[in-house]
């Protein structure tokens, strides 16, 4: 039986802008920007490449004052939505509500939101991707057992936790870029 090979996709920063700082949220339409070529090639990866494509991302805060569910869900739908369009689908999409502080297991880069995939023979994590603009994803990657396609826009981005194991963590990245022609590129190979 051959196994599932995964694309395990960060949201913001990789499929659409990063938002802007103080708080990174992505949270009006004004914000929304598209991660340039994105449509084109993961649309590519999606009708061509045997990848399965799962969203993973961190939501600082969901569903707190701070970022409230009524503000979020619509432009994610949309988000999501665009995609469906360009026939590009994600098989799931997890979501993690928690702030970096409470260091939840569920939160990237630790694994317990994608236990199924670390739990069932059917994948191929060794041969399957993280594909992120944080370190924290590429740290994801190596604690799945995975290598990482880092979109490298702005290195600094999660880095500050992280600093210590930066050395450890370059050996798990496959590609370092900041174009989704290149992933396309290099997945095909």
């Amino acid at each position: 039986m051959k196994k599932t090979k995964v694309l395990f996709i960060d949201r913001d920063g990789t499929i659409v802008k990063e938002a802007k700082a103080p708080d990174y949220q992505l949270d009006t339409l004004e914000e929304l920007e598209f991660y340039p070529e994105v449509f084109r090639y993961l649309g590519k990866i999606a009708r061509k490449l045997s990848f399965e494509l799962v969203m993973v991302t961190n939501q600082d805060g969901l569903g707190t004052e701070k970022f409230p569910e009524n503000v979020f869900w619509p432009l994610h739908h949309h988000i999501i939505k665009s995609f469906e369009n360009e026939g590009i689908k994600f098989s799931k999409i997890f979501i993690d509500k928690t702030f970096p502080h409470e260091n939840a297991n569920t939160r990237k880069p630790n694994t317990g939101m994608l236990t199924e995939y670390i739990t069932n023979s059917k994948y191929d994590l060794k041969n399957s991707f993280v594909i992120g603009d944080r370190l924290t994803d590429v740290e994801l990657a190596k604690n799945l057992g995975s290598r990482a396609i880092f979109i490298a826009n702005d290195q600094e981005l999660g880095a500050v936790e992280i600093k210590s194991k930066l050395e450890d963590l370059q050996k798990v990245i496959a590609l370092k870029t900041t174009s989704w022609k290149q992933i396309y590129t290099y997945l095909k190979k």
